[in-house]
């Protein structure tokens, strides 16, 4: 079937008749009844237009001395409307609108800046006293409206595109039902055309997509400006968060070649328990146990793991494990850990201002943290300099304290930490760095992402001392390993039979 084009014809505000017609065919209006639309009034002539309608719009040509109004203006003998204009004769009133049977994923965004367009032709957003809820009403029937006069009929497309277009008018887009949907961990907007999901541990693409580039750049403010925050040409980068805690980072041309990209890592409305990782065979049981009475008993702990391998996730069930009656230090770029501890400070850090002045690191944080009387400090990642001041704290009566870092293997996580030291420039050799992680840390715990999506504890290290040869020494307490009696092969977790030195000293 070809693409039509649907006239709706109305006396005043009553629609009168509705006509249908195929893209590019000579629609003739007038009183005379040869005419493709009769439209039966003394003011109409009997010939009074022809009109062509294409993919982009309508061509009218008037052939009428009593003219034509587009919208309330007169019109001239030939012009072209966009679809959904208001096109005048006499008494009537046609409302042209697409009726597309083509591919709809293919116009989509087409359509939805055409929408919006008309949106904001009848609602001016900005100079609106009402917000949020008290404007979404009007919003909302105003793009059923408009869509109607697209030809969108109604049914679940177009309640989808009026919640969509609402949500990109007033909110954060096609993201906020991502962000409703708890089978989503992460959200990743390519460019306004392209948006991704992870599901379950697997990439997919979803179905959703914004008006334009703009639109883009637009949520990316809404996110950003209400925590102080700033992104453009001379600052194309920002790491924000979202009320319910979820972590965002944001990048925008010339940076981002193909437009303004979004990373969003969701967090569950309810932070994630032990149970739920030893459901989700992240750890069993004989490990949590042991994870649990290693932070009980104030031993420094440091988890490593790739990008997105659940290393927040686990820090925030360990620190969870921190009796209550201690005083807890949080640390973090973006404030995400969510304790259920009563006493603990959340602190974050500050990017510079417009004038690159007033930035506060972590480690500035870390400092000021020494100074707070903690019983804990618990830092979201290692990835700078700090890593030796948080060394320094774990070695000055701050035992029990807990961080992150990027490292694909317990003894990588130990030369990442030497190597982050090295970034204080305080020009300390290299073995004085190692005999301050020796000291310092008691274990590293190893979390990976899976080929299958999974998140696993594939290893637990304790950090035993430093060897003859200058080198730290570790010895592996826990190892993922496959198969076993009853496991048909399935991953688990074994215990090497080394007894950790503590435990040993303990006892």
């Amino acid at each position: 079937m070809n693409d039509t084009v649907t006239i709706d014809v109305r006396l005043g505000a009553e629609m009168i008749a509705e006509h249908s017609f195929p893209l590019e065919m000579g629609i003739s209006v007038g009183r005379s009844a040869d005419s493709s639309i009769v439209l039966d009034s003394r003011g109409v002539s009997r010939k009074h237009a022809i009109m062509v309608a294409s993919k982009s719009g309508v061509s009218v040509t008037n052939l009428s001395p009593n003219g034509i109004l587009l919208g309330a203006e007169l019109a001239g003998n030939h012009f072209e409307a966009p679809f959904g204009a208001e096109i005048g004769i006499a008494p009537f009133t046609l409302v042209l609108r697409r009726a597309d049977t083509g591919d709809p994923e293919q116009d989509r965004p087409a359509l939805r800046r055409r929408v919006l367009e008309g949106l904001i032709e009848h609602i001016d957003l900005g100079s609106v006293d009402a917000k949020g809820e008290e404007l979404r009403p009007r919003v909302e029937a105003a793009l059923e409206r408009l869509l109607h006069r697209e030809g969108i009929p109604v049914g679940d497309e177009r309640t989808s595109l009026v919640t969509d277009l609402a949500n990109e008018a007033l909110g954060l887009g096609p993201i906020e039902e991502l962000l409703t949907d708890d089978s989503i961990s992460e959200i990743m907007v390519i460019d306004s055309e392209n948006v991704y999901v992870e599901r379950n541990g697997r990439l997919e693409k979803s179905h959703t997509c914004f008006t334009s580039q703009d639109s883009v750049r637009i949520i990316i403010e809404r996110i950003v400006t209400p925590l102080g925050r700033r992104i453009d040409e001379a600052s194309p980068m920002v790491d924000a968060r979202l009320p319910d805690g979820s972590r965002v980072n944001a990048i925008i041309p010339p940076l981002a070649i193909r437009g303004p990209a979004i990373t969003i890592r969701k967090f569950a409305s309810t932070p994630l328990s032990i149970e739920d990782l030893i459901r989700f065979k992240t750890l069993d049981r004989t490990v949590a146990d042991f994870l649990f009475s290693a932070v009980a008993a104030r031993h420094n702990i440091v988890i490593s793991g790739g990008t997105g391998s659940g290393k927040t996730t686990l820090l925030n069930v360990l620190a969870g494990a921190i009796p209550s009656e201690e005083r807890i230090i949080t640390i973090e770029d973006a404030a995400e850990l969510r304790l259920p501890q009563p006493h603990v400070v959340t602190l974050e850090t500050r990017p510079p201002n417009a004038e690159g002045k007033g930035q506060v690191t972590i480690r500035d944080l870390v400092r000021n943290a020494l100074r707070m009387r903690p019983d804990r400090i618990v830092v979201g990642e290692c990835r700078g300099g700090e890593a030796l001041d948080m060394l320094q704290a774990m070695n000055t009566g701050h035992d029990g304290s807990l961080t992150t870092t990027h490292a694909n293997s317990p003894s990588e996580a130990l030369s990442r930490l030497e190597t982050l030291s090295l970034m204080a420039g305080l020009d300390l050799p290299s073995r004085a760095i190692r005999e301050q992680i020796a000291a310092a840390v008691d274990l590293v715990v190893q979390q990976t992402r899976m080929p299958d999506g999974s998140r696993r504890i594939t290893s637990i290290a304790e950090v035993v001392g430093m060897g003859d040869d200058g080198r730290i020494t570790t010895s592996e307490l826990y190892r993922l390993v496959a198969g076993g009696p009853g496991q048909e092969g399935e991953s688990f977790l074994c215990a090497t039979g080394w007894l950790p030195s503590f435990t040993r000293a303990e006892s």
